[in-house]
């Protein structure tokens, strides 16, 4: 009964609108208070838990994605991803927001800096060429998320400080689904290309002029490959065993600094300070999120809320492929009332010793969570990525509801089955690299 009235008040507090940290300070002040838990304690142990280095890798991952993102890697990559010729193709713009989407998420790492930069780049150019501003909010808010899955994941560091397991099996065991689902977008903005008669492919006459702007623009493109050496230095550092995960976030900005500002020559003084301060904010966020979001799991576990977890599920069933979908239920809840940080704070250790119980992978847990909590950012009443896409594209939320019903049945619901089932394509890469 007490986990009970600690669940209503997290819930009733989230559909308030409390801030996430505050409602879960609520929801563990019920369980302090009703279950004679000492306070001195459970501080300590948040203070405890938030000593530890590999946190130090947030706001270094997050300062570097800021400076490459005011270096205006952003244009520079569509433009490469232009030149391929896929534009050419009818609803060939779509699957360059795919594309550049998951290419800039292994750079910044973060889904709210790739939705800033690619989503107000790519808006005007997807709207000019035909697309309802409906369909294109709901696209980039779906691309944008790619940059959870594909590493350095900052929601993937925080899942592997929490259940102890290697940050770079956690960064490659979403790599798959993150490919697949810029497969699966492609696919589904041809189909709604092809059923369009507004959208037209991008034709270009080229006569000599324009032969000249394209030699001219292939010696630009070259600029991209700074930026996307980046993550091969992060995960081939970590991977090679040179560095740790913090000293490669660490050097991560080492990196970008001199390419933002001597390479790019598009980052000055004032865009430094602004990208410091932007990942000060939102560092202090994520650690007020911790310390109240660890006091809070530590008070389940002390309640063995796992272990009774797992006994309502084997109540229902004892198939493991039953519980495997009644955690995605669960996970799809969580996914829609709180943002993917909190959300994996929340329910990583939980999760993890039902996993470990039912005899699989922590790591492919990561997988699951990756993806259920990133459908999660586009899913209402929630749906942080989502309203901010409608604030970029100017589209609202109404006409960005069906488009998105149809990427997460075609694309979301399709992947995360293949995660869930069938193990090994979540295993395959942390087995093959690991």
């Amino acid at each position: 009964m007490l986990i009970i009235l600690a669940l209503a008040m997290l819930l009733a507090c989230l559909f308030l609108g409390v801030p996430i940290p505050h409602s879960f300070l609520a929801s563990t002040a019920v369980i302090v208070y009703g279950g004679g838990y000492d306070s001195v304690f459970l501080f300590s142990y948040g203070f405890s838990k938030m000593s530890s280095i590999l946190l130090m890798a947030i706001p270094m991952f997050v300062l570097a994605g800021s400076i490459m993102n005011r270096g205006g890697i952003g244009e520079k990559l569509i433009e490469s991803i232009e030149k391929t010729g896929i534009c050419r193709i009818k609803g060939g713009l779509g699957s360059v927001t795919a594309i550049a989407c998951a290419i800039f998420g292994a750079v910044s790492g973060s889904a709210s800096a790739t939705l800033s930069c690619i989503g107000s780049i790519m808006s005007p150019r997807l709207v000019e060429n035909g697309y309802d501003k409906g369909f294109v909010g709901a696209l980039i808010s779906s691309c944008s998320v790619l940059g959870l899955l594909i590493p350095p994941s900052m929601s993937m560091i925080l899942y592997a400080w929490v259940v102890n397991q290697s940050v770079l099996a956690c960064f490659l065991a979403t790599v798959l689904p993150g490919i697949m689902l810029v497969i699966l977008f492609s696919l589904v903005n041809f189909s709604y290309a092809r059923k369009n008669p507004n959208i037209k492919a991008i034709q270009k006459n080229i006569n000599k002029k324009q032969h000249i702007d394209i030699d001219n623009k292939r010696e630009k493109s070259k600029s991209i490959f700074p930026a996307l050496f980046m993550p091969v230095i992060i995960l081939g550092s970590i991977y090679g065993g040179l560095l740790t995960p913090t000293e490669a976030a660490a050097l991560s900005v080492l990196y970008a600094l001199p390419v933002g500002v001597f390479y790019y020559r598009k980052l000055n003084m004032r865009d430094f300070r602004e990208a410091v301060i932007e990942s000060g904010i939102t560092t202090g966020v994520i650690m007020v999120m911790l310390f109240s979001v660890m006091i809070l799991s530590r008070l389940y576990t002390m309640e063995n809320i796992p272990q009774k977890l797992l006994d309502l599920f084997y109540a229902i069933s004892k198939n493991k492929y039953v519980i495997l979908l009644m955690i995605n239920i669960f996970m799809v809840v969580i996914g829609m009332l709180m943002d993917d940080t909190s959300g994996v704070l929340l329910v990583s250790p939980i999760l993890a010793p039902i996993f470990i119980e039912l005899g699989m992978s922590p790591i492919h847990l990561a997988a699951i969570v990756g993806v259920n909590l990133g459908m999660g950012n586009i899913t209402p009443p929630a749906a942080p990525l989502l309203y901010f896409a409608g604030r970029i594209t100017g589209a609202e939320t109404s006409s960005m509801i069906s488009p998105t019903i149809a990427l997460i049945i075609f694309a979301w619901l399709p992947t995360l089955i293949l995660v869930t089932y069938f193990p090994e394509f979540v295993l395959f890469l942390p087995r093959l690299l690991g």
